[in-house]
Order: structure tokens, then C-alpha cells, then sequence
């Protein structure tokens, strides 16, 4: 990994943090899975995994830390890994494909993350089932993260740094 792309990471990394503090008052909405999807597809599925890793420490320093951060580090890490995996599996990834797997990833994080309830006290579908209508706000807010940051972000990464390292063609 180069420098050039270790500061693609710093800023995919502060922008999700940044988000994710700026959109704390709104309960599962954030850009940070939409981002780490981003980051799988265009730089490949070890650079999406770190930027979970990153984005989960450093937001929940300001946030609050606690066992959920191994969980959301676990969530968004196989979030990362899948994206990069698919962007590695085809050579172009439809645009719907990708607004496609940011929705399903809000529930797949939801469901990951209620592993901790499980964890803690034994009972995993009560907790998991309330959860849903949150679940099902984080992979709204995914869809629309992904349509405002995917074309924005493809473009400044073709434009800047195609040269650089080799980026995915997914248009």
C-alpha cells in the first residue's frame, strides 16, 4: 500500500468519522457504511477492512467505546470485505448493484451488532426484532449516502489518482 493510497484512507476515514459525529441526533443514520462500501469497491477489500478499523476506534473515541466497538469493527470490516470481494469478482459493478448491497448492508449490520446482545445477556431475537425499524433506517440512509457519494468520490479517484494505483472501473 503506497502513500498516495494511505491518504485516500485518512480521508475516506475522517470524512465517515465526521459524518458519523454530524449525523449522531439521527439513530442509525450515518455515512460510514456507505463509505467503506465505496472504499471496497475502488481500493479493494484490505483498504475497505482497515477504514472500519479506523472509522470505529476513532469515532467512538469521541463517541464512546465499549464492547459494541469489536462488533461494529466486525460489521463493517465483512461490509468492506464483501464489497471488495465483488468489485475483485466483476470487472464492472452496476451503479444499482451497489445502491443494491448499501441497503441490504444496514440490515446485515444491524444483525451483526445484535450479536452483542447475545453476547451479553443470552437473548438475541427480542433485541434483534425491535431493532428493525432502526435497521431499516440506517439502510435508507445507506441509499442515500451511496447516490450523494459514490459518483462524487468515483470521479475525484478516476480523476486523481488512475495514474496513481489501479482503480476499478465499476461504470
Amino acid at each position: 500500500m503506497n502513500t498516495y493510497k494511505l491518504t485516500l484512507l485518512a480521508l475516506l476515514a475522517a470524512l465517515a468519522i465526521v459524518g458519523r459525529v454530524f449525523f449522531q441526533f439521527i439513530p442509525n443514520v450515518q455515512p460510514v457504511t456507505s463509505l467503506i462500501i465505496i472504499c471496497g469497491i475502488l481500493l479493494g477489500p484490505l483498504a475497505a477492512f482497515i477504514l472500519a478499523i479506523l472509522t470505529a476506534i476513532l469515532s467512538n473515541m469521541l463517541l464512546g467505546m465499549g464492547i459494541w466497538t469489536i462488533w461494529q469493527i466486525i460489521s463493517w470490516g465483512l461490509i468492506g470485505l464483501l464489497s471488495g470481494f465483488l468489485s475483485k469478482s466483476l470487472k464492472k459493478v452496476p451503479f444499482i448493484v451497489i445502491v443494491l448491497l448499501a441497503f441490504l448492508s444496514g440490515y446485515l449490520y444491524g444483525f451483526i451488532i445484535s450479536l452483542i446482545t447475545y453476547q451479553v445477556s443470552g437473548h438475541f431475537w427480542p433485541y434483534y426484532l425491535a431493532g428493525l425499524p432502526f435497521d431499516t433506517s440506517h439502510a435508507i440512509g445507506n441509499v442515500i449516502f451511496m447516490i450523494i457519494f459514490y459518483p462524487i468520490i468515483f470521479h475525484l479517484m478516476k480523476k486523481y489518482a488512475a495514474n496513481r494505483f489501479s482503480i476499478r472501473n465499476t461504470n
